[in-house]
């Protein structure tokens, strides 16, 4: 097997390279510490800090926004609907009875949630709302999971407001 000094010799590289390894920990800890500065407040201390202007209560309440749903909604652009339309056509078709994977939208605004004849709805879409109206579909397509818990609608939604006004326009000219 192996002779006394063989092992002697196995244990002693093992150590030293134990040694080296934490004499190396020790050392790197020394030069990049990102621990608690030692001043007791738990916190570490910066090597320089940059000063922000913070906005008064005032100003937050100033913060400007956007026209409203029912601006844009007044100053929708159909032919920008209509692209915003091709997100929608793998699942939803136009034609009034065509449904696809989703309910058809022919005359959608306007209409009783839930009422397209043979399609099955699921979720709770028929709890959210009664009619589909501009402030409810804007809702639901802004983020449909959201709106209708459970629903089986896999579409992320659409995060420009004015793509969904402009959507809706289209929508409301079909069939309505």
């Amino acid at each position: 097997m192996f002779d006394t000094m063989t092992m002697t010799k196995v244990l002693g590289a093992f150590c030293g390279s134990l040694l080296i390894y934490l004499l190396g920990a020790w050392a790197a800890e020394a030069i990049y510490h990102t621990g608690p500065s030692g001043h007791g407040d738990g916190h570490a201390q910066q090597a320089y800090s940059i000063e922000v202007e913070t906005a008064d209560e005032d100003d937050m309440d100033v913060a400007e926004e956007g026209p409203s749903f029912e601006e844009l909604l007044a100053k929708a652009d159909v032919g920008k609907g209509a692209k915003v339309y091709s997100k929608c056509k793998a699942c939803h078709k136009l034609e009034d009875g065509a449904n696809a994977t989703g309910p058809h939208l022919y005359g959608v605004v306007g209409r009783t949630v839930g009422s397209v004849p043979g399609f099955g709805y699921s979720g709770n879409l028929v709890a959210v709302a009664d009619t589909w109206s501009p402030e409810n579909l804007d809702a639901f397509l802004e983020n449909p999971k959201g709106y209708a818990p459970g629903t089986k609608m896999s579409f992320s939604g659409l995060k420009k407001e004015s793509d969904r006004a402009n959507l809706i326009a289209y929508l409301s000219g079909v069939g309505g």
